[in-house]
């Protein structure tokens, strides 16, 4: 049995093994945080009055959308090089697609949330129906993959934050906490790694602690890492892990994985070997809309009258850039040439496609 009760936490040492070669001068992983759901059900200052108990320089790495190699699996690399345990929130689609990377998450002693079977773009205008259909498939093509029912933790982040009561309401009834965030670092707008880190840096500063969203699906996210791990380690920051106080429960109903033959997000292609990647490669000019994010409800009951639609309470808003002035991504946002060798996945819209008629999931990596 997975060793993941704060009081156990000389266990889970003991069981992951990498820990004990860190290298002196590691990040490493300061102390490990036991949510229950019926306590915490809604965190993230983003979106909810409410986040998780950290002290002050405190941070939580949650990684969104993955996994997707070789990004995911280079991300895996450098946490285990630091010493340092995050949340991966899952997509269902992408855990059916790389099962294996799945479980080398949660055999490293990393928490495995779920965030949707197929990353639907406007999740707060699901009926119950599909919100029930999209956190069930996620969960179980999740648990499919890690040959367990148990093993997802039970934390559910949903697709570009856009919430409803409608799915606050089904999450609460099984007893599942909805993830917000504390601070962003936009690495999903294709801006440089550089600038990941210190969007990154700027934010918790003004923060001073929280919860950190990051992708493992963007090339300047792998490519940022390991100089935002150093930089946290400079300033004083240490990283807290989170871990359920029990194991998901999913019934046999919900281990019934979901259709695969339903359109998902995101669409791999392979990249031919000799191309670096375009704004075409990713959709462009037919990227998502911010001011669809924006319009996101304020959700909740009245003494959650705090909330505030996301962005708008974002710290730094002049960091946003309107659609119409969004820049293409450029080489150097993926350390061209190829960073990573010929075989790497992009996720991608059908590129034949792109110019007759773009199709609706033709962006990527929102949280």
């Amino acid at each position: 049995m997975r060793c993941i009760v704060a009081a156990l936490a000389a266990c889970v040492l003991a069981a992951t093994g990498a820990w004990a070669e860190c290298p002196a001068d590691a990040l490493g992983t300061a102390r490990t945080l036991t949510v229950d759901p019926g306590l915490h059900g809604r965190i993230g200052t983003m979106q909810y009055r409410e986040t998780l108990p950290l002290d002050d320089k405190e941070v939580v790495l949650t990684f969104d959308d993955g996994p997707l190699p070789p990004y995911s699996t280079r991300i895996l690399d450098i946490l285990a090089e630091h010493c340092v345990k995050a949340t991966f929130f899952i997509v269902g689609q992408q855990a059916r697609e790389f099962p294996k990377v799945v479980r080398r998450v949660y055999d490293e002693g990393h928490t495995v949330a779920t965030h949707s079977e197929h990353h639907p773009r406007a999740f707060d205008r699901l009926p119950a129906p599909r919100v029930a259909e999209e956190i069930d498939g996620g969960l179980a093509s999740t648990a499919t993959a890690l040959g367990d029912a148990g093993a997802p933790a039970p934390f559910f982040r949903v697709p570009g934050l856009r919430t409803s009561r409608v799915t606050e309401a089904y999450l609460a009834a099984h007893a599942m906490t909805i993830w917000s965030a504390d601070v962003v670092a936009d690495d999903w707008r294709h801006i440089p790694a550089r600038k990941v880190v210190q969007r990154a840096l700027q934010r918790l500063a003004a923060k001073r602690k929280g919860v950190l969203l990051l992708h493992d699906i963007q090339p300047a996210t792998a490519l940022a890492l390991p100089n935002l791990l150093k930089e946290l380690k400079a300033r004083g920051y240490r990283i807290v892990h989170v871990v359920p106080s029990e194991p998901a429960k999913v019934s046999p109903t919900q281990m019934a994985v979901a259709d695969p033959g339903r359109q998902g997000w995101p669409r791999i292609v392979e990249a031919a070997p000799a191309q670096w990647p375009s704004p075409a490669t990713f959709g462009w000019p037919a990227l998502f809309s911010m001011k669809d994010i924006a319009a996101t409800e304020a959700i909740g009951e009245t003494e959650h009258a705090a909330q505030v639609p996301w962005p708008s309470s974002m710290a730094n808003q002049q960091d946003i850039v309107a659609p119409a002035t969004l820049p293409g991504p450029d080489s150097q946002s993926f350390a061209a040439p190829l960073p990573f060798g010929a075989n790497f996945a992009l996720p991608v819209p059908d590129v034949a496609n792109v110019t007759a008629s773009p199709a609706p999931f033709a962006w990527i990596g929102m949280p």
